[in-house]
């Protein structure tokens, strides 16, 4: 298939278009040289690829900048996506989208409210919080609306993931950079962490690549699609994991700009796995040395 990509600089981008090609698809991608939210810019891009399949990774994906910057956050991820729907619709009406949402559309649950009985499925009623969580959310409802109209569009929330090159500003990146530059003396034996009771669903981003490659797949129902490992794991968990990785024995520190509530958020992929065959390969283990090392190595150079 000739697949175009959008959105191909960023951290998931740049791993999926050496996977598009492994696996024999032909993969274009675009970045920040297209405006996604211009459809004269996207436009003229689209009709040159004429692809089979359109992968839209362009988005703000981090919830801490939504709330800085809301009107960029509403641009990119739901302007962007009216206006990737609309050129799709006019230059290549019969390809293939995945649309790439977000577990967050769904909104943790509170600890007060009490842990549900089962992971999240499609079923779950989405509720989102954040500037990112509603604008993904309308998003998918816009593509929603693209599908009832014809376009064959592919709605997918996908749980955390991350792996080597993510950015610091999540989680697991976060606290791998810190217990290796601990462990490498750049840094006191001090960590500034967030609140470790909250629970989520982690998984290696060449895993949630698998499930989009498999989602061209244009047998496979156009659906929504949770990408998801169904594992809970605490916040806590996966710091005493490093740490023992590492081997260092840091004081913890709770910083209050990172604090959020306890939550919990864990995904049932289920509609997946029977349409597609898929599930995660890589353990959390594999995953939080990959990270440990690709920080060693990055702060290193």
């Amino acid at each position: 298939m000739r697949v175009f990509v959008t959105g191909a600089g960023g951290f998931v981008g740049r791993r999926l278009l050496p996977q598009l090609e492994r696996a024999g698809h032909d993969a274009m991608g675009a970045d920040r040289e297209v405006d996604v939210t211009r459809p004269e810019s996207l436009g003229p891009a689209l009709e040159r690829a004429a692809p089979d399949a359109v992968i839209h990774l362009a988005a703000m994906s981090s919830v801490a900048q939504s709330w800085q910057e809301p009107a960029q956050c509403y641009a990119l991820n739901f302007l962007g996506t009216r206006s990737l729907l609309g050129c799709v619709a006019e230059k290549c009406p019969e390809a293939r989208v995945l649309l790439i949402g977000s577990a967050d559309q769904y909104s943790p649950v509170a600890a007060e409210d009490g842990r549900p009985e089962r992971p999240f499925d499609e079923s779950t009623p989405l509720r989102p919080r954040s500037p990112y969580a509603r604008t993904k959310a309308a998003a998918e409802a816009l593509g929603a609306e693209a599908a009832r109209g014809g376009l064959d569009v592919v709605r997918i929330r996908a749980f955390n993931h991350t792996g080597a090159g993510q950015a610091d500003a999540f989680v697991v990146s976060s606290f791998a950079r810190q217990v290796a530059a601990i462990r490498a003396g750049r840094q006191a034996p001090e960590m500034h962490v967030g609140n470790l009771q909250s629970v989520r669903d982690f998984l290696h981003v060449d895993d949630v690549l698998d499930a989009y490659l498999r989602l061209l797949d244009p047998a496979v129902p156009a659906d929504v699609y949770n990408v998801a490992g169904g594992v809970a794991t605490s916040i806590q968990t996966l710091l005493d994991r490093l740490i023992a990785l590492a081997e260092v024995t840091p004081r913890v520190e709770t910083d209050p700009e990172r604090f959020r509530p306890t939550d919990w958020l864990v995904g049932d992929s289920t509609r997946l796995r029977e349409a597609t065959g898929w599930a995660p390969r890589i353990s959390f283990d594999a995953i939080l040395r990959e990270l440990y090392e690709d920080w060693l190595e990055r702060d290193a150079a």
